[in-house]
C-alpha cells in the first residue's frame, strides 16, 4: 500500500499536492492526519469521492510500502500518523515541500524541496514531464492549492513557475467558479468596514430556490476594490446573486453609481442584463458606472431583471440515479463488497423486506469493518441509520445544501415512502458542472454547444430523420419518458456543424429513460412495436436478454439501409476479460457510463423540457474539439479488447489523435497478457471472437484501412487476433499485391474484399496457428478450408509448376484452384510463380477450345463424355500455340479424333 500524508489541519496546497501525487503514483491513496482548514473542509463534504481518501482507521499498517508526505517537512505536523515513519516495512519515504530553510527530521529517501509558491506548483511540473492529464475535478483542487498559497500570485513568494502551472490546469479543465468560491483573498482596512455596513443593510429575496440579495453603500469618493467585496459579501452571506452599488458624489452637482454584479444562479446572464444601461461584464460578473441617476430606480431595475432570468432549477427527479442498487440488512460485509465492485458505487441503501429505507452503508464503513475482520458480519451492524432523504421535487440549491450541512455523500429520494431514486455528489457535481458551462464560462461557442436547439438539429439532418425522431420523442412523451439520441449519430452531428448537406445517419441508437416514472426493461420494445404501426416497411427484431428492439429498412425509397436501435437506460458489467457484458436497468447517466470513448458518450435529448439538452458528463465535447479520442475508464480495454479497435478506427475516421493516457491504457492491457489468459481459461470470449471479428470487418471494408491497420500494429493491437501477428514489411508487400490483385481479377467484387484482406493477414501466421484463428474468428467456411489448405497448395504448387513445359500443362495445375485461393497462394509465392500465375489469371484462364460443342454437333460427332475429352485436348493444343484458328482446330479433330 502507497500512501500519501497530508500535515494536520490540511489546507488546499496539500490537498491539492496529494490529488496531483496520486496520478504520478498509481495506486496511491490519500490520508488525511487530522483535520483540515473550514474552506477545505466544505469542499471535501462536496467533493470527497472524486478523490482517493481514505480514513486512516481503514489502513492496515503492515502492509504500508511507501509514504509520500506533502507540504511539510516536519514529524509534529503529522499528528499519530508520524508513528508509520518508523515503520520497519516501509521501503520508501518521499518528501515534496517548498518551505526552504526548515530542518526536516523526516528520514526521508527522496526530497523535492523548492522555492516555489506552492507545494502543487512541483506536482504540476512532473505531471507534465510525464505527459499525464488531469480530470477537471483534479485540475480544480490542484488550482485551489496555488491560488490559496500564492494569493491567487499576489503574494511575494509567488513565483513564474506558479503562473505557468496555473495556465496548466486551467487547460485540464480547472472550475474559475468553484476556485473563486472557495479561495479568500482577504479585504483591505476600508473594504473590511464597508463589509460589516453591507451585512447589516442587505436586502434579500427568496426565489425558486436561490438567494438574490442588494445593498447600496453611499461613500464620500470612489472606493476601489469593490470587486473583491463583493465576492466577499457572496462567499460570506452564501446568497447566489448579489448586486453592491456604491453612490459617491465628486461635487455637489457630480453624482456616480457604481454597481457591482455577481451571479452563481445558472442561465442568468449579467453581461446581457448590465448592458442595457451600458455596463457590462461577463455572465456571472458585470459592473456599470453611470452619473446623475436615481441609485434606487436603477437598483430596482437590475433585481427586477435578475429575477426574471432566474430559471427553475434542476430537481432530484432531474438528477437522482434509478433504479436504486439496494441490500437487505441481513447482507454480509463481503457480500456488499462485492456488489460496490461489481457496479463501482461508493455507497449500498438497505432496505427491508417490505422495500422500506432502513439504512445506508458507505465504501468507508464497509473498509473499516474487513479492517478489523468482520467479512461475514451483516452490514445492519455498520449501516447509517439516521438518514436524511429528500422528496422527487427537491431542488438542487437545498440537496446541495443538505450535503454540505450535514457532510453526505448521497441522499436517498423517497416518493410516497418508498425508494425510486438516490442523488449522489457525482450527480451535483454533474450538473453544476454542465450548468457553468451553460451559464457561458466556457465562452460564447461552447455555450452554444451545450444546447443544440432543435431547428439548428432539424436543418443539419435528412428531413424525414427529423420526423422519425420527433414522432419518436412524441410517443416516449405519451408514456411518461424521456428519449435520447445517444452515441455516434450526436457525435456525428457535432462533427458536422460546418457541413452544408443534411446527413442521412445509417445507424441510430436511441435510449428511453425514466425508470423511475413507468419505464421498465421492455420500454425500449414498446417504442419500437409503438413505431412500427406508425412505420411499417420496417422489420422489427428483438433481441438479447435485456429486450433490445430495432427497427431495420433495407433500401428503402425513403430511409435507403436504416438501422435504429431502441433500448432502456442500462448498465453493464464484465464477469470476466472480453467476456459479454452482462446487463441491468438503469438511468441515462449510467447508460452513457458504461460507453466506450467520451466522444461517444454523449446523449441528446428529444422529449421536452429541455428538448435539444446536450448531455456531457465526461468531456466528450471537449475531445471532439481537441480531436482526440479517450476513454471513459482504466481498465476498458481489459473488459472489451474491441475498444482498442474501435477507438483506432474512430482516430484514423477523423484523423484525430489518441490521447496519452489512453494510448498507454492500451499498450498496458495488450502488454499484460489478459487476453491469453482469458481465452485459456474461458470457452467463450466473444470480444476476441465475433465482436472482433465484427470490428476487423468496420476497419478492412473502410478507405482507410491501411492507416488503421498500421496504427494497430504501432499500438501492438494485432496481437488480439493472434500474439505472433505483426504488420512486417513483407505482410505490407503482400497486403499492396493483394489489391492489384483484386482490382485487376475481381473489378466486379464477386469476392469479399475485407474478408480477402483478413485472410491475407491470417495467412501471414505459420501454417499450426491459421485454421485456429480463422475459426476463432468464425470466418466462412470455404475461408477456413482455404487457410487449411494453403499450406499444401503452396507446396504441391512450389514442386510442381516449375516442371510444367508448356502453358497447357499450367493451365491444368492452375485451374484446380478458385481465385481466392491462387490470389492468396500468389502473393506468398517467389516472382518466377506468381509471375506465371498472375499470367495464367490475365491471359491463359481467358483461352476458350476454339470449336463449341455445337461445333462438334455440326461436325457429326455424337453428344457424350467424349466431348470434354476433345474440348480439353483442342484447349490445350490452342495454348501451346498447335493450333491457331477453326480450321486448323477441325484439322486437328480430323486428326486425333476421326469419326
Amino acid at each position: 500500500m502507497d500512501l500519501i500524508l497530508c500535515h494536520t489541519t490540511a489546507d488546499f496546497d496539500a490537498l491539492g499536492a496529494a490529488v496531483g501525487l496520486t496520478r504520478l503514483l498509481p495506486g496511491s491513496k490519500i490520508v488525511l492526519t487530522g483535520g483540515s482548514h473550514p474552506p477545505v473542509r466544505d469542499f471535501l463534504a462536496l467533493h470527497r469521492d472524486e478523490y482517493r481518501l481514505i480514513e486512516w482507521r481503514s489502513v492496515n499498517s503492515e502492509k504500508i510500502r511507501s509514504l509520500t508526505v506533502v507540504d511539510t517537512q516536519q514529524r509534529d505536523r503529522l499528528g499519530k500518523l508520524a508513528e508509520w515513519l518508523d515503520l520497519p516495512n516501509l521501503k520508501e519515504i518521499i518528501v515534496y515541500d517548498h518551505h526552504l530553510g526548515q530542518e526536516s527530521d523526516i528520514p526521508a529517501t527522496r526530497s523535492h524541496i523548492f522555492s516555489v509558491g506552492a507545494t502543487t506548483t512541483l506536482i504540476v511540473e512532473q505531471l507534465q514531464q510525464q505527459h499525464i492529464s488531469l480530470t477537471p475535478a483534479e485540475a480544480t483542487v490542484m488550482a485551489l492549492g496555488i491560488h490559496v498559497d500564492t494569493g491567487s500570485l499576489t503574494f511575494d513568494q509567488s513565483t513564474p513557475r506558479d503562473a505557468l502551472a496555473l495556465a496548466w490546469l486551467m487547460q485540464q479543465g480547472a472550475s474559475l467558479s468553484v476556485i473563486s468560491t472557495y479561495r479568500d483573498p482577504g479585504l483591505s482596512l476600508q473594504l473590511q468596514q464597508l463589509l460589516t455596513e453591507a451585512l447589516e443593510n442587505l436586502e434579500y429575496l427568496f426565489l425558486r430556490g436561490y438567494t438574490l440579495a442588494w445593498v447600496t453603500l453611499r461613500t464620500k469618493n470612489f472606493v476601489p476594490g469593490l470587486s473583491s467585496l463583493a465576492s466577499e459579501l457572496v462567499e460570506i452571506t452564501e446568497i447566489d446573486a448579489l448586486l453592491l452599488a456604491n453612490e459617491y458624489s465628486l461635487s455637489e452637482e457630480d453624482s456616480r453609481l457604481t454597481v457591482i454584479g455577481r451571479s452563481q444562479i445558472p442561465k442568468t446572464n449579467l453581461n446581457r442584463l448590465f448592458q442595457l444601461l451600458g455596463g457590462g461584464g461577463h455572465s456571472q460578473a458585470a459592473s456599470l458606472n453611470l452619473r446623475g441617476v436615481d441609485s434606487q430606480v436603477i437598483l430596482k431595475q437590475l433585481v427586477d431583471g435578475i429575477k426574471a432570468q432566474i430559471p427553475h432549477p434542476p430537481t432530484a427527479r432531474d438528477l437522482m440515479s434509478s433504479p436504486v442498487r439496494t441490500i437487505l440488512p441481513e447482507t454480509t460485509i463481503a457480500e456488499a463488497q462485492r456488489i460496490l465492485l461489481r457496479y463501482g458505487h461508493s455507497g449500498l441503501s438497505v432496505v427491508d423486506t417490505q422495500g422500506q429505507l432502513v439504512g445506508i452503508i458507505s465504501r468507508r464503513d464497509i473498509d473499516i469493518a474487513l479492517h478489523h475482520g468482520f467479512s461475514h458480519a451483516p452490514v445492519k451492524g455498520y449501516m447509517t441509520r439516521n438518514l436524511k432523504t429528500i422528496t422527487p421535487d427537491t431542488t438542487l440549491p437545498q440537496i446541495e445544501s443538505l450535503m454540505v450541512t450535514y457532510d453526505i455523500g448521497r441522499l436517498p429520494v423517497l416518493e410516497n415512502e418508498q425508494l425510486v431514486g438516490l442523488v449522489t455528489r457525482t450527480d451535483v457535481l454533474r450538473e453544476l458542472h454542465q450548468e457553468r458551462d451553460e451559464n457561458g464560462e466556457g465562452g460564447e461557442e461552447e455555450r452554444q454547444k451545450s444546447n443544440i436547439n432543435l431547428p439548428q438539429l432539424q436543418n443539419k439532418l435528412a428531413p424525414q430523420l427529423w420526423q422519425l425522431l420527433t414522432i419518436a420523442s412524441q410517443e416516449a412523451e405519451k408514456r411518461g419518458w424521456h428519449l435520447y439520441l445517444v452515441g455516434g449519430a450526436v457525435r456525428d452531428l457535432l462533427l458536422a456543424e460546418a457541413a452544408s448537406d443534411t446527413l442521412m445517419i445509417k445507424d441510430i441508437d436511441l435510449v428511453v429513460d425514466g425508470f423511475h416514472k413507468s419505464a421498465d426493461v421492455g420500454a425500449g420494445v414498446e417504442l419500437a412495436k409503438a413505431l412500427q404501426e406508425l412505420y411499417p416497411t420496417a422489420r422489427l427484431e428483438i433481441h438479447g436478454a435485456f429486450q433490445t428492439a430495432a427497427l431495420l429498412w433495407h433500401k428503402d425509397p425513403e430511409f435507403d439501409s436504416l438501422w435504429v436501435d431502441i433500448a432502456t437506460a442500462r448498465t453493464e458489467f464484465y464477469p470476466y476479460p472480453a467476456a459479454n457484458p452482462e446487463v441491468e436497468a438503469s438511468s441515462i447517466r449510467q447508460d452513457l457510463y458504461r460507453r466506450d470513448f467520451t466522444i461517444n458518450a454523449l446523449a441528446l435529448r428529444l422529449t421536452t423540457p429541455r428538448a435539444g439538452e446536450l448531455l456531457d458528463f465526461f468531456g466528450g465535447l471537449l475531445d471532439l474539439q481537441a480531436k482526440q479520442i479517450r476513454v471513459l475508464h482504466a481498465n476498458s480495454f481489459i473488459e472489451d479488447p474491441t475498444r482498442i479497435y474501435r477507438g483506432v478506427r474512430f482516430a484514423v475516421r477523423f484523423r484525430f489523435e489518441i490521447e496519452p493516457q489512453t494510448e498507454e491504457f492500451i499498450r498496458y492491457a495488450i502488454n499484460s497478457g489478459v487476453y491469453d489468459r482469458t481465452a485459456q481459461e474461458n470457452s467463450r470470449t466473444p470480444a476476441l471472437q465475433t465482436r472482433l471479428k465484427t470490428e476487423l470487418k468496420h476497419i478492412l471494408e473502410a478507405p482507410y484501412w491501411k492507416s488503421a491497420l498500421q496504427l494497430l500494429d504501432n499500438l501492438g493491437a494485432l496481437q488480439c487476433i493472434h500474439p505472433t501477428l505483426k504488420l512486417h514489411v513483407e505482410v505490407l508487400r503482400q497486403l499492396r499485391l493483394l489489391e492489384r490483385c483484386l482490382r485487376r481479377f475481381d473489378a466486379e467484387q464477386t469476392l469479399i474484399h475485407w474478408e480477402m484482406r483478413l485472410e491475407t493477414l491470417i495467412a501471414h501466421l505459420t501454417p499450426q496457428y491459421r485454421v485456429k484463428v480463422a475459426k476463432n474468428l468464425q470466418l466462412q467456411e470455404d475461408g477456413i478450408k482455404r487457410l487449411q489448405n494453403l499450406a499444401s497448395a503452396q507446396t504441391d504448387m512450389m514442386e510442381s509448376l516449375p516442371k510444367c513445359q508448356s502453358p497447357s500443362q499450367i493451365v491444368q495445375l492452375l485451374r484446380q484452384y478458385d481465385l481466392p485461393m491462387l490470389i492468396l497462394i500468389a502473393l506468398q509465392s517467389p516472382r518466377s510463380l506468381r509471375h506465371q500465375i498472375w499470367e495464367y489469371l490475365t491471359v491463359w484462364a481467358n483461352v476458350q477450345p476454339l470449336l463449341s460443342g455445337n461445333d462438334l454437333k455440326k461436325l457429326g460427332y455424337k453428344p457424350g463424355p467424349q466431348y470434354r475429352h476433345i474440348l480439353d485436348d483442342m484447349l490445350a493444343a490452342t495454348l501451346d500455340g498447335i493450333i491457331k484458328d477453326k480450321t486448323e482446330a477441325e484439322e486437328f479433330l480430323a486428326q486425333h479424333y476421326p469419326k
